[in-house]
């Protein structure tokens, strides 16, 4: 099977399929009161389907276990990216929020979200300030920036849901330190009570790989 090109997945991003799942992705938490409250707080808010959960072209595994393997409606339904916009466009976007609905098929304990998927959640959140800030411009090098260390610690249990009724998560990631290089961020997962106890938090460190030599 051939290896999709750059035309390929663009194509792909701009299609039916992709747009109709983040309507629906974005229609799923307007209906519950506390996130449409959140995504109605501030003006100009950009809401979008999480780059890592936007359908690839056949042949395309990147991303695939947000896009494929949780991508199902008993395990993670849905999944949004927001953020404001810096006042200057070649700024950092410092903070990227995501509100994400989870299943049984995430369960550790029954009705309990698996530790590694919260680290996962983690992890996956804080990558989002690299897929929004390349796309924005300040990251320079579009070089991969994988992950250095994940540090969690974790206070109370990640509740799930039921395929008909997902619980849904609150994750915060701030962009705090670079240096070069190496980009330091920290993340928070919050939660039940309409997204406002802290259940998990992390720090970490994200580093840019270096540019190939000619």
């Amino acid at each position: 099977m051939a290896t999709p090109t750059a035309s390929d997945i663009s194509s792909v991003l701009d299609s039916p399929a992709n747009k109709a799942q983040e309507a629906h992705h974005i229609a799923f938490f307007h209906s519950i009161p506390w996130c449409s409250s959140l995504l109605n707080s501030t003006p100009n808010l950009i809401i979008s389907q999480s780059v890592s959960r936007i359908i690839r072209p056949s042949g395309c595994e990147e991303d695939a276990l947000i896009s494929q393997t949780l991508n199902s409606p008993d395990a993670i339904p849905a999944y949004i990216t927001f953020y404001s916009p810096p006042p200057i466009p070649t700024d950092y976007v410092n903070e990227v929020k995501s509100l994400i609905a989870l299943g049984p098929k995430v369960n550790g304990w029954e009705g309990i979200c698996h530790g590694g998927i919260v680290m996962t959640l983690l992890d996956e959140v804080m990558g989002q300030i690299f897929a929004v800030n390349k796309d924005s411009g300040p990251m320079g090098s579009k070089m991969p920036v994988l992950t250095g260390y994940l540090n969690t610690a974790f206070k109370r249990p990640v509740r799930t849901g039921t395929k008909e009724r997902p619980a849904v998560v609150l994750v915060v990631a701030k962009l705090t330190k670079v240096e070069g290089r190496k980009h330091f961020c920290e993340g928070v997962v919050y939660g039940d009570e309409e997204g406002r106890n802290e259940l998990a938090r992390a720090e970490a460190l994200f580093v840019q790989l270096r540019e190939p030599k000619l």
